[in-house]
């Protein structure tokens, strides 16, 4: 499948800013499921942008600008070959052991519920280690409700599990909580979802992969109840929200900020040329 993503944040201060620095996660890798074919990131200010890497290997683009900043645009557009795969992830860059991938974080730290949650579900599934991952991607879809603006970037997987509601962050925070609470290493995955219903969203996508003996990384969507597949981009990886942040950066002075976001991802051939 041929993908082709405009992906524009923008940024208007009632108050004008001084400066401000960002990092951008919003450049996918090649893997054996997916190939760049054109990716381009630019800002409408008078800046440079630095290509780099971040600890896991993700590409980073850092930037810094000088204020006055009234508003500030941030695009992405690119153009990506996706297949199938069946949820199984082969080619991505590894830097870290697996046995990195089952530490915690602030965020997907496995709360006394998560964990019993996690236990239920295990033992009903008789030790079958994909078969609780299906059952724990299909409970968190099933159980929990899409709620946009009952949770923040800052609110953690026990959180967002008391609550029973939450974004595609929190329901990929919530499965990396309790797979990892069953020894299963598991790492957050942030990038874009093709759906079925809308070609403009208003905002990237979520969603967990998780690594088993014999098989590999395999994606889990609990979002959408499904795994991943040819409609989704993968983009970055870290064991959370926090370290796998399209954008994440810091403005000095300024008030009144307000953020706009709109995606618009189509297969190529439906797509004009903006």
């Amino acid at each position: 499948m041929r993908l082709r993503l405009r992906h524009e944040t923008n940024y208007d201060y009632a108050g004008p800013a001084r400066g401000a620095i960002q990092v951008l996660r919003l450049t996918p890798r090649n893997h054996a499921t997916q190939f760049v074919r054109r990716w381009r990131v630019e800002i409408d200010a008078d800046c440079r942008l630095e290509r780099d890497e971040d600890a896991y290997g993700n590409i980073t683009h850092i930037f810094s600008v000088d204020g006055p900043i009234e508003r500030m645009r941030i695009l992405v557009d690119g153009e990506i070959d996706t297949t199938g795969g069946e949820g199984v992830i082969r080619g991505s860059y590894e830097r870290f052991p697996l046995s990195y991938w089952t530490s915690q974080t602030a965020l997907t730290t496995a709360s006394k519920e998560i964990t019993e949650f996690a236990d239920e579900l295990a033992a009903s599934e008789g030790g079958d280690q994909i078969a609780f991952l299906h059952r724990l991607m299909l409970a968190i879809f099933e159980r929990f409700a899409f709620l946009p603006g009952a949770t923040d970037t800052a609110t953690s997987a026990g959180e967002a599990f008391a609550k029973k509601s939450g974004v595609c962050q929190d329901f990929a925070q919530i499965f990396l909580a309790a797979a990892r609470s069953q020894g299963i290493p598991a790492r957050y995955i942030s990038g874009y979802f093709l759906r079925s219903d809308t070609h403009e969203q208003e905002a990237g996508h979520a969603w967990a992969e998780a690594h088993l003996p014999g098989i590999g990384w395999i994606g889990f969507d609990p979002a959408n109840g499904v795994c991943s597949d040819e409609r989704y981009i993968r983009v970055a990886t870290g064991r959370d929200y926090l370290e796998a942040a399209p954008i994440r950066g810091a403005r000095l002075g300024g008030h009144g900020e307000s953020l706009s976001v709109q995606v618009i991802l189509h297969e190529g051939r439906e797509l004009k040329d903006q």
